[in-house]
């Protein structure tokens, strides 16, 4: 079968396409024909050595796929050849074949497309367990979210109103907020890319507090860091929950005192650990979101697919922050 691999840390120009064995399922394990599998931030680091986890070489990124079982292996209940699924390996996805543990799959909704279910598990999971179950959303409070326009950030703007918050979408340019606008934003706005000095940093609080209303914010989706965490956690108003997810524009360093003069809470999302930690919750998620998707109200955006032979060009493009949504490799019709 084919696979795309990463040979020596680096960016998405090192991966190369390559014939290896077809996997077989042990005790506990199906094989997935994978049809169709997202993108995501994790891919972009797991394969430069920057991920919290970091696989033996040579692995295949890849963090979510949709497919067709194919074999089951010995001591799996519930689960049969031709079953359409969505899996969360974390990596290895981005293959023709994949093995994974029978208690990691999920059935998909007949409703629901291979495209759609491979843009499904890792963003709206995340966004539903820091929402849901680390921020505590409540109908009618104030929900920020920094990069709106992204996977997860998309899928926190929906889940959002689909929870009953307001929400205010910001993101770097005028396109992305007419995006997030459109998945149901309340309001939005633009704030500037790149790095910030003080004051840029004191006129952005400004326009994040006038548009999350006098009060401020009673949550933060926080998905880009960098630069505007800062401005961001001013903005928040008393007992606020300040929801750390991820770092593309870098690590930020947060005024504690303010954490302290607002009673605010910095809680740190990984979704990821979660999971494994207690896999009876992120069932319950799941079948929330299915729920939710079955109503209409999430649905995956996917702004571009690409062929499993470009699968670094589709690791190029969301590095780039220039898409809007999902991407999408498609590996087999």
């Amino acid at each position: 079968m084919r696979a795309v691999l990463s040979k020596t840390p680096g960016g998405p120009e090192t991966l190369v396409v390559e014939e290896i064995p077809d996997p077989t399922p042990g005790p506990g394990q199906v094989v997935i024909d994978v049809r169709a599998v997202g993108i995501n931030f994790p891919d972009t680091l797991v394969i430069e050595d920057k991920y919290q986890f970091r696989p033996e070489r040579p692995f295949s990124p890849g963090g979510e796929a949709a497919g067709v079982i194919e074999a089951v292996g010995e001591g799996v209940n519930g689960l049969f050849k031709g079953d359409r699924v969505i899996a969360a390996p974390g990596w290895g996805a981005l293959a023709e074949r994949l093995a994974v543990p029978a208690a990691s799959v999920l059935k998909i909704p007949e409703a629901m497309s291979f495209e759609e279910a491979a843009a499904f598990v890792m963003t709206y999971g995340t966004s539903y367990y820091a929402l849901k179950r680390r921020a505590h959303l409540q109908p009618g409070e104030r929900l920020l979210v920094l990069g709106a326009a992204g996977g997860v950030g998309a899928a926190a703007v929906e889940l959002g109103k689909a929870m009953g918050a307001h929400v205010v979408a910001a993101a770097s340019t005028k396109a992305k907020v007419e995006f997030a606008l459109e998945l149901g934003a309340d309001n939005g706005l633009i704030y500037p890319p790149g790095p910030m000095d003080k004051a840029a940093q004191k006129a952005l609080s400004g326009e994040l507090k006038l548009a999350c209303g006098r009060d401020g914010a009673d949550v933060v989706y926080d998905a880009v860091g960098g630069d505007y965490a800062d401005p961001a956690l001013r903005t928040m108003d008393w007992n606020g929950r300040y929801l750390v997810v991820g770092f593309p524009a870098g690590i930020p360093s947060l005024p504690l005192n303010l954490t302290l003069l607002k009673s605010v809470s910095v809680i740190g999302v990984f979704w990821g650990a979660a999971v494994l930690r207690d896999p009876a919750a992120h069932a319950e998620d799941m079948a929330e979101l299915f729920a939710l998707y079955g109503e209409g109200k999430i649905r995956p955006r996917i702004s571009r697919t690409f062929p499993l032979e470009q699968a670094g060009e589709a690791i190029a493009a969301l590095s780039a922050r220039d898409v809007m949504g999902k991407v999408v490799v498609r590996v087999a019709p």
